[in-house]
């Protein structure tokens, strides 16, 4: 009964077009990522087992698996993120629910904004004078976790801020008229309805976290460290340990005549790692974002 008019017709095709358009885009960046994974999961299946994944390097690191650096990035990992966390979600919390805009509060923004643009690098020598000869902690895996945690905290603080500005003031403002104090409005309103972009942060400094090379080098990481397998207290944190990354970059440029599946297979069981550790990140974030009633 009806038809469409020569420019609704126009419109559409203007609609179609960009629908193609960014489908393209979208195509251009996951095809790549999916044909890198594919060709690393390809190149190191022949040496992927559990044996791979809970023995020690052998041979000088041609043989054996990756147990030693494996439990050696879920330490750092995990460590970084204990300490990183906290201080970054209560920093975040003090400059968007408490500081009044000032002078003083617009230079640690700029601040926390500069530090997560600064080199792993100049993180790992910051860390090495600060925890390793100041400190006098000594190359260990709690003052590589320390470098880590520093190099991680300004993405967390941001991210938070962003998560914390994003509730409604009216949610702020009707806890205030009831009678509830700033820091009762934070906990038991700001925080809940916040926590799923909070969670984003974290996620986003995993991988960082676990694919950094510097920062360990100087501050933790050994190029080999046996320990007994399968134990999962094997580390001190007062005693150097080994990493997935820094194990990575030793036998692709540093031990000759290494078979050609076990770099690969090593990058493949740290990007597992990572994306098993998001995927646990985002599954309890869209469990609390399905929560909100906004």
């Amino acid at each position: 009964m009806f038809q469409a008019t020569p420019l609704t017709r126009r419109k559409q095709y203007s609609e179609l077009a960009a629908q193609s358009v960014f489908l393209s885009m979208t195509l251009l960046m996951v095809l790549p990522l999916v044909l890198i994974v594919g060709y690393l999961v390809y190149q190191a299946w022949p040496i992927l087992s559990l044996d791979f994944l809970f023995s020690n390097p052998r041979n000088g690191m041609r043989g054996g698996g990756i147990w030693s650096p494996l439990l050696g990035t879920i330490y750092l990992v995990v460590i970084s993120l204990v300490i990183a966390t906290p201080i970054g979600v209560l920093a975040a919390v003090f400059l968007n629910e408490y500081a009044t805009e000032n002078w003083f509060t617009r230079v640690v923004n700029l601040a926390v904004v500069n530090l997560a643009g600064v080199p792993s690098i100049v993180h790992a020598l910051f860390g090495l004078g600060a925890f390793v000869l100041f400190a006098r902690m000594g190359k260990s895996i709690l003052a590589a976790s320390l470098t880590l945690a520093i190099m991680t905290l300004p993405v967390i603080i941001a991210s938070t801020k962003e998560a914390l500005a994003a509730v409604p003031r009216s949610f702020r403002e009707a806890c205030w008229n009831v009678g509830a104090t700033r820091w009762q409005t934070v906990r038991h309103i700001v925080l809940p309805n916040s926590i799923s972009g909070i969670l984003t942060g974290v996620i986003l400094q995993v991988s960082r976290a676990a694919g950094e090379t510097a920062p360990i080098m100087f501050t933790g990481a050994v190029f080999f460290k046996a320990i007994e397998e399968g134990n999962l207290f094997a580390y001190s944190l007062f005693g150097q340990g080994m990493a997935l990354s820094m194990h990575l970059f030793t036998i692709s440029t540093q031990v000759p005549d290494v078979p050609a599946a076990l770099p690969f297979g090593t990058a493949v069981v740290l990007l597992g790692t990572v994306l098993l550790v998001n995927a646990l990140a985002i599954v309890v974030r869209v469990r609390l974002r399905s929560r909100r009633k906004w």
